[in-house]
């Protein structure tokens, strides 16, 4: 014999209120992209590569890797590589995009960029490090910001 369950029990044990419960559960199945931290991301990468592609960018690569470490995008704009890190959050998010890139993160990231850069033929005259924050709004509404060239390679940096 099957043994019913209330939704009241899966709402733990009253902490969150049903109807928030309901609507949650729908949210899930309606926007699945906004249920799952890494599809999250995938969106705001595709989001962002869009809008930097009518900025006239040529994506060369996404999600490129070296060890465990990864760029979400490596971009050419006329003759400067641009090295892009997509950073997708929630509307109501308490830090954003920009301030979420930490000292630990962008070691990470020169150490990747490196190694993309030591694997060229040929060097780019320019490189740069840019940050594509991705804002989920209510509504299905997306809205961008674009940090260009944010300090990540000092003056006198050689791959």
């Amino acid at each position: 014999m099957k043994q019913l369950v209330s939704l009241e029990a899966f709402a733990h044990d009253g902490e969150m209120p049903l109807s928030e419960f309901i609507r949650s559960i729908l949210r899930t199945r309606l926007h699945p992209e906004k249920s799952d931290r890494a599809a999250r991301g995938k969106l705001g990468e595709r989001e962002a590569a869009s809008a930097l592609k009518k900025k006239g960018y040529r994506i060369l690569a996404r999600n490129w890797r070296e060890g465990r470490d990864e760029i979400d995008l490596v971009c050419l704009v006329e003759k400067t590589m641009v090295f892009v890190e997509v950073r997708t959050r929630a509307e109501d998010a308490l830090v954003g995009g920009y301030h979420s890139v930490t000292q630990r993160k962008k070691a990470a990231l020169r150490r990747v960029c490196t190694a993309y850069l030591r694997g060229l033929r040929q060097k780019p005259a320019h490189i740069r490090f840019d940050i594509v924050e991705v804002r989920l709004c209510q509504g299905d509404k997306i809205s961008l910001n674009h940090h260009e060239n944010i300090p990540l390679f000092g003056k006198n940096y050689q791959p």
